[in-house]
This record gives structure tokens, C-alpha cells and sequence, in this order.
């Protein structure tokens, strides 16, 4: 527990006064952001805004998830007592599933550094064109899946929803993965169009996995099988990756909030999402992530049912889509869109902690 709330906290000061040094940094150099065209008029003004600030979360996170597996107290106390001195006195061990989860965080992120790039220097809303973002999103998808069978991951190839469900994907398993994090991936970056929204919803999702995986640890099958219990060894290193994320997104929320200072770019926004991914398949809730987060299920289908609907019917469902858009241009002011879609993240994810809850009692666990 000591762990977690190391990574959590420290992550959170990283990020809190990391954020206005990287918001001088990237006015110093004009990182700005930039518009669509046919974007809300209200947009217009955050033209020039500080983006690509997603590296302070990301960096952030990475620190304190290194500094929290440090166990300072643990090893002071070893050497004051009689015997030798090993290595699991004074660090908590990394582990294949902890590794592989901040691999993809760093790669997602290192793919929305290069869109951000592309946009700040050619001055235009679009960085990466789809077909390269897709190759980007495809690569690091199938590179995750490839090594969490080699490095012996607690992920196991199977669909799963608060756990394994018995269905063997074989092969498939590698695009499963690809649609679990593109999926998460785009999702937080199609919410990413509002001050703090796809920040603020995404530190909820990440303190939902923090429970979920500590939850795993603290009632394991092994060494003794018991009813409820998770076979989840890596849970411990997943909870501390959460935890990071949660700390570095919350405080470099205090900076997004509307009126914003900064924005966290695709290279925040997919990497959030990667995490996302990530730590469902490696906690098994594939299917669950489904319900955590479901504001960014929302806006994803507005998008589909937009394209769908212009493409058959030549007619758009919504005034603008994502979805949150629709809602500004129908008058209501932009934190208020903002309050509300944080309040539907937050129901999401109660109700998906109800369900991975209500699965433990009907397997027979007892709190």
C-alpha cells in the first residue's frame, strides 16, 4: 500500500509543478495549439495554447513509478538488523506485466508526441494522417501482445470481462489487443476537446484500476486457492502504474481546467488511453474497460453514428461531432458540458466497480 500512494503523490507534485515549467518551455518555443477550422467559434480563442503537455504526465508518472519501488524504510531497518542485507529489503520487484504496462504508455505517447510535433511545425490541426497513425497504433498493439506471452505476463489470451471467461483466442489474441487499445486510445483523444475533460475522466478511470488491481492483490489465489480469488501476481506492480498515472493526470489537471494553460496533445491523450488498455488486459477486465469507460464509448459512437448517418441519410444526427461539441453548440457553456460528461465518467465507473465487486461475492468471496 506504502507503494501506491508513493507513486501516487509523488506523481501528483511532478506533474503540479512540472506543468508551469513546461507551459514557459513550450511558449518559449511555440508550441501552440492549433484550431480546426470548423471547430466552435468559442474555440477560437485557445488558438496558440501551450500542447504537447502530456509529457509532464507521462514523465512524471515514469519517475515516481521508478522511485516507488524504492522501500527506504524497509531497507533502513534490514541494516540496523542482524543478518544480510538482500535486494528485496530495499526494492520492491519490477515485473513483466508492470514493465510491459509503462512500455505502452511511453510508446502511445512517443506516437502522440510525433502527431503533436507535425502540428506545431507545419502550423495545422492535423499532424499523423490516419493511415500512419493507424501503422503506429497496429505496431505497438502487436509488439504488447507479442511480448506479454513471451515475458509470461499475468495477461492470459483469453476474452475476459471481471476475469477470464474461458475463450481461447489463440492467434486472434493479437487483434483483440490492437482493438482494446485502439479503441481506449482514440476514445481519450476524441474526448480531448474540452478543457480537463479527457484529463479529469481519465484520472477517475485510473483510480478505478488502482482499486481493481489492488483488490487482485490483496486476495490472490496463490499460494492457497479461495473462492474469489484473482490469479494475478503482477497486480501490486499494475496498481503502482495506475497510481502514477492517476497522481500526473490530476495534477496536470489543475493546469487543463478551463479556462486551460495548457493542453496535453495526442501525446497525452494516447497514452492515457494505451494505459487504459493496457491494464485491462493485464488485470483481465478486458470487457469491463467497456463500462469505466464509458463516457469515451459515447463519444466514439457519436463519431460512428455521425459518419453513418451523413454517409446513408446525407443528414448529421448531431450539430457537431464528438458528441461534446453538439452540446456547445446548442448553448450550454463549455464547463458545463464538461461537469456533466465527468459526472457520466463517474457513474461509469461506480457502476463498473459495482460489477467487478458483485462478481467477487458470487464467487464466493468475503470482504
Amino acid at each position: 500500500m506504502t507503494n501506491i500512494l508513493l507513486a501516487s503523490s509523488l506523481s501528483l507534485i511532478l506533474a503540479l509543478f512540472g506543468t508551469p515549467l513546461a507551459i514557459r518551455i513550450f511558449k518559449r518555443h511555440r508550441f501552440g495549439q492549433q484550431i480546426r477550422e470548423d471547430g466552435p467559434q468559442a474555440h477560437f480563442v485557445k488558438k496558440g495554447t501551450p500542447t504537447m503537455g502530456g509529457i509532464v504526465i507521462i514523465g512524471g508518472a515514469f519517475l515516481a513509478w521508478i522511485v516507488a519501488h524504492l522501500r527506504v524504510l524497509e531497507c533502513f531497518r534490514a541494516l540496523n538488523d542482524p543478518g544480510p542485507v538482500t535486494m528485496r529489503d530495499c526494492v520492491t520487484p519490477f515485473t513483466s506485466s508492470g514493465l510491459l504496462a509503462m512500455t505502452m504508455i511511453v510508446a502511445m505517447a512517443g506516437l502522440g508526441l510525433i502527431d503533436d510535433y507535425l502540428k506545431v511545425r507545419k502550423q495545422r490541426s492535423l499532424g499523423l494522417n490516419k493511415t500512419s497513425k493507424i501503422i503506429g497504433q497496429v505496431t505497438i498493439a502487436l509488439g504488447f501482445a507479442y511480448l506479454a506471452g513471451i515475458l509470461e505476463t499475468q495477461a492470459q489470451p483469453q476474452v475476459s470481462f471481471v476475469r477470464p471467461l474461458g475463450l481461447d483466442l489463440g492467434v486472434l489474441f493479437f487483434a483483440w489487443v490492437f482493438l482494446i487499445i485502439s479503441a481506449a486510445s482514440n476514445g481519450v483523444n476524441l474526448a480531448d476537446g474540452l478543457d480537463g475533460l479527457a484529463s479529469g475522466s481519465a484520472a477517475m478511470v485510473m483510480a478505478a484500476y488502482v482499486i481493481i488491481a489492488f483488490w487482485q492483490v490483496r486476495h490472490p489465489c496463490d499460494p492457497v486457492p479461495a473462492s474469489g480469488c484473482y490469479l494475478a501476481p503482477d497486480s501490486l506492480d499494475l496498481a503502482m502504474v495506475a497510481a502514477s498515472m492517476l497522481g500526473a493526470a490530476s495534477g496536470f489537471l489543475w493546469w487543463n481546467a478551463a479556462p486551460a494553460k495548457i493542453f496535453m496533445g495526442d501525446t497525452g491523450s494516447l497514452a492515457l488511453g494505451g494505459a487504459m488498455g493496457a491494464l485491462a488486459i493485464l488485470t483481465n477486465t478486458q470487457l469491463l474497460l467497456i463500462v469505466l469507460g464509458g463516457l469515451y464509448v459515447i463519444e466514439v459512437t457519436s463519431v460512428i453514428v455521425q459518419v453513418i448517418s451523413f454517409r446513408l441519410f446525407k443528414r448529421r444526427l448531431f450539430l457537431m461531432a464528438p458528441v461534446h461539441h453538439h452540446f456547445e453548440l446548442i448553448g450550454w457553456p463549455e464547463f458545463t458540458v464538461i461537469v456533466r460528461f465527468w459526472i457520466l465518467a463517474g457513474l461509469s465507473i461506480a457502476f463498473g466497480l459495482g460489477l467487478f465487486y458483485a462478481d467477487f461475492i458470487a464467487q464466493g468471496g468475503i470482504d
